[in-house]
């Protein structure tokens, strides 16, 4: 099969390294995520105060190197040292080292992927506008766009959602997938005037959250602010999974508050939000997934292991088995 024209769904670490890999052959991709930027659970919230930007990352806290490939990407984007050596955080924020990443590359942002149609060689996306297809609620009666056709089809989402995405193209895909688990994390978002009583940064066992970190402490950040992140244990998580951000955001404060010798500033801004796939528990024990007959592959963490890294080295991994083809 001659492969020229791919669609990667998703542009967190996995999409990104398998375009930019897939590129360096002189194959075109174009990415679809539903967020407004790439980088997946990379990621970093802009909210306003009195006028001002703050910023949260709320997704991955720090990321670790072990092979080549991943440590010469994280000294290309200017990734810095943080909280300790061998750990690395994006400057000035997390969600950079995705924006570098993506440079060059066909991105198709804010786009809901709700179906892959066509047959192999002629593959086509259908997408809608992810404002209006949101999780949990029934997608929208409005007709999607379709693009291609695609010589190949690269689903990088977390595994249950590729699979729902997988389900007719490539059911064997999908049956594969089904012994990984992925945790998910109720992340807290707070901003105070002041400092509480908390170190920069903490990780906890037994309570309700398991992580704690002064994010305006990271280097390239604003030093004046206080900017803090909780994020939950997985098994608090899936415990309170199904509550709004509303009804989590006070038992996330009053979490962080027990930490904080009982009691914080008043939070000039504070929010929640739910990673409903945040870290991989069971991982599938394979680079990638990939159907040399139908054009149609899988990339994640969720293949290997549950580091950073993995998704990076999974998206490689699945661009090498497509040149292959």
């Amino acid at each position: 099969m001659q492969i020229s024209r791919v669609a990667i769904i998703g542009a967190g670490l996995a999409g990104l390294a398998a375009a930019r890999s897939l590129a360096a052959s002189d194959i075109v991709t174009r990415i679809y995520d539903k967020g407004r930027g790439p980088g997946g659970r990379l990621a970093t919230r802009r909210l306003e105060l009195a006028g001002h930007a703050v910023y949260f990352d709320h997704g991955a806290q720090y990321l670790t190197s072990r092979g080549r490939v991943f440590g010469a990407m994280l000294r290309m984007v200017g990734a810095r040292p943080w909280p300790e050596e061998g750990r690395f955080v994006g400057t000035p924020r997390m969600s950079n080292i995705a924006r570098s990443l993506s440079d060059g590359l066909d991105l198709a942002l804010s786009r809901q992927v709700t179906a892959i149609v066509g047959e192999p060689g002629a593959w086509r996306v259908q997408h809608l506008d992810a404002n209006l297809a949101r999780p949990g609620r029934p997608l929208p009666d409005v007709a999607p766009t379709e693009d291609g056709p695609f010589d190949a089809v690269l689903v990088t989402a977390p595994a249950p959602q590729a699979a729902a995405l997988l389900a007719k193209p490539a059911p064997r895909l999908v049956d594969l997938m089904q012994k990984v688990v992925i945790a998910p994390c109720w992340t807290l978002m707070a901003a105070f005037d002041r400092r509480p009583v908390l170190p920069d940064w903490q990780r906890l066992e037994g309570g309700p959250l398991a992580w704690i970190a002064r994010d305006s402490a990271k280097p390239g950040r604003e030093p004046g602010q206080e900017n803090w992140i909780g994020q939950a244990s997985a098994a608090w998580t899936r415990e309170h999974l199904e509550l709004s951000a509303e009804q989590a955001l006070p038992l996330l404060l009053a979490a962080l508050a027990a930490h904080a010798g009982g009691s914080l500033p008043p939070p000039l801004l504070a929010q929640a939000h739910r990673w409903r796939y945040a870290l991989v528990e069971t991982a599938l024990g394979v680079p990638c997934l990939w159907e040399p007959a139908l054009g149609i592959g899988a990339a994640g963490d969720w293949c290997i292991g549950r580091r950073a890294e993995d998704a990076v080295d999974s998206g490689v991994a699945l661009a090498a088995a497509l040149r292959r083809a």
